[in-house]
């Protein structure tokens, strides 16, 4: 399973064309050139801020760059969802390349008045918060990411979460603080084999172990208050057969199931069957790297 290095690279060096477009409200002194990027599936769109932003202040005064951004029509997109993820969810239907609006959350003019002119510190710092309420980020949709220690530091949970169903955590523990931190900057800097090396560990299991205890996999919905389905799943029946993706689906998303497939509906005027669901979900999970974890849209 971990041995299959042609799918495994096939997966880390997807790629989305993407063309960045800063929203048209943004104050610029001349107007913004597009930024186009091939953006891989497996990272978060916090690891290309620092490249989007260094593009837009070129055109943009250097106090209305400020925390960053992205939706797309209209939808925020959540920078702590893959890249993949977040194509798959929004615009899988859509013409490439994938057009991403940009944002730079305002603080208004006031506070740099305030610090021109010398005023109390304390003053400044409580108008910066009163400010920041009435900003356009939109709050109630995204979390702030005020650096890649935050990303990382979630990346992080999301592999120790997996390791926990898998392994009851032993892999992870038994990691020194270097593996974490090799498996991140693999992930960061797009150096596959650098990744691998450590993640092949967390993909591995004891022969007499016959597969990991849970299958690590979250299915995610564009269309519901509910924005994922997880539950406890184990690879292998109580007869001693390998449970198939179809078995996972049918327990947890039966709705998912048709009698000819599997039943996938992309937007409300497009809808598609894919059949069979014959894979089992513990091959699939092994090509999953960035939380080593199966996800299933």
């Amino acid at each position: 399973m971990t041995d299959d290095k042609d799918v495994l690279r096939d997966v880390w060096f997807g790629r989305i064309p993407t063309c960045f477009t800063l929203y048209q409200d943004e104050i610029t002194e001349r107007e913004a050139e597009p930024y186009y990027l091939l953006l891989p599936r497996i990272s978060y769109l916090t690891l290309v801020t620092d490249k989007v932003k260094k593009h837009f202040q070129k055109v943009m005064r250097q106090e209305e760059v400020s925390e960053i951004w992205f939706e797309y029509e209209g939808t925020p997109l959540k920078w702590h969802y893959p890249i993949g993820l977040l194509f798959d969810l929004h615009a899988s239907n859509t013409a490439l390349p994938w057009s991403i609006t940009v944002h730079f959350k305002k603080v208004v003019e006031l506070l740099f008045f305030l610090k021109h002119f010398h005023c109390n510190l304390f003053l400044v710092s409580r108008v910066r918060e009163w400010l920041l309420h009435f900003s356009n980020f939109p709050e109630k949709d995204l979390l702030h990411c005020h650096s890649k220690d935050v990303i990382e530091a979630h990346f992080m949970a999301c592999i120790k979460e997996a390791d926990a169903l898998k392994h009851k955590s032993q892999v992870i523990n038994e990691m020194q603080k270097k593996d974490h931190k090799q498996l991140w900057m693999g992930l960061q800097n797009d150096k596959f084999e650098q990744f691998w090396a450590i993640n092949r560990k967390l993909m591995e299991y004891p022969a007499e172990d016959n597969g990991f205890r849970y299958i690590p996999f979250r299915i995610y919905q564009a269309t519901t208050e509910r924005p994922f389905i997880q539950k406890l799943f184990r690879p292998i029946a109580s007869g001693g057969q390998l449970h198939t993706l179809g078995d996972l689906l049918k327990d947890v998303c039966p709705s998912a199931i048709t009698p000819e497939g599997l039943h996938v509906q992309r937007s409300s005027k497009e809808e598609a069957l894919v059949s069979p669901c014959i894979t089992p979900p513990a091959v699939l999970c092994s090509t999953v790297f960035q939380k080593a974890r199966l996800e299933l849209i």
